[in-house]
């Protein structure tokens, strides 16, 4: 059974509480509820960069599309305009003229009929407009939420960072000078459970495991010298004995 001062058994018991105020902030630090609220608006950020995307290059389509429908419209019109203007001049043969005279019908339907697909494709275009406004309009409320959040999470973030370097300053402090022996079996005891390597025997209770120890093993740590480090017989860690244990 090895041994450290008294003293020494006692502070570890402090440096215990820095160590699992440590934990516990560095814990917060990585689960910040405003962390899970950026990473799940960046997710639906992206999705609707996606989207605006998607719906700018189908808004950039039928913009050609409908440039198209109305080159195609005003193609037609000059055409008859020139026919038109040569029936009315009187010029050429009876048959010429009654050719322009059925040319102008056959025009007239084609320039209804691309005039319904123009009017077709820009509303589509103005459709497609209307939810490539929208996507943007929520991609950028988000952005600017997610702006605020971030903001809001750095705020968090120098705290906790500023408590850590606190309770870092003070364990250093209560761990300076302790027995080294007593401080390896520590760390390695916290590493296997779960961050508490040491624990006061309250009564017959340790605390690091909360389990009451039977007669036998409190009898054998009340005839255990002062300065012996005993351990639980239940969970293995360090128990450190006060004044009413």
């Amino acid at each position: 059974m090895p041994h450290a001062p008294v003293a020494d058994q006692l502070r570890l018991l402090e440096v215990q509480d820095a160590d699992l105020r440590l934990q516990q902030a560095r814990h917060r630090r990585t689960t910040l509820p405003v962390t899970e609220q950026i990473t799940e608006l960046s997710a639906r950020a992206a999705d609707l960069e996606e989207d605006a995307v998607a719906r700018g290059t189908e808004v950039s389509d039928l913009r050609r599309e409908v440039t198209k429908a109305e080159d195609d419209v005003q193609a037609v019109r000059q055409r008859a305009d020139r026919d038109r203007s040569r029936l009315e001049s009187g010029t050429g043969s009876a048959k010429d003229l009654q050719a322009l005279q059925s040319e102008l019908e056959v025009l007239a339907r084609r320039q209804s009929a691309l005039e319904d697909v123009e009017i077709e494709a820009m509303e589509r275009l103005e459709a497609a407009e209307a939810l490539h406004a929208d996507a943007r309009t929520q991609r950028d409320a988000i952005a600017a939420d997610i702006t605020k959040l971030s903001a809001e999470r750095d705020e968090q973030l120098r705290d906790i960072d500023a408590e850590i370097g606190d309770i870092e300053a003070e364990r250093a402090l209560k761990a300076e000078g302790l027995d080294a022996t007593l401080v390896a079996l520590y760390e390695k005891l916290r590493d296997q459970h779960g961050g508490v390597g040491a624990a006061a025997l309250r009564g017959s209770q340790c605390l690091g495991c909360h389990m009451t120890l039977n007669p036998a093993d409190l009898r054998t740590i009340a005839s255990a010298a002062p300065d012996a480090v005993v351990r639980c017989e239940e969970c293995g860690r360090i128990l450190v004995r006060k004044a009413d244990a």
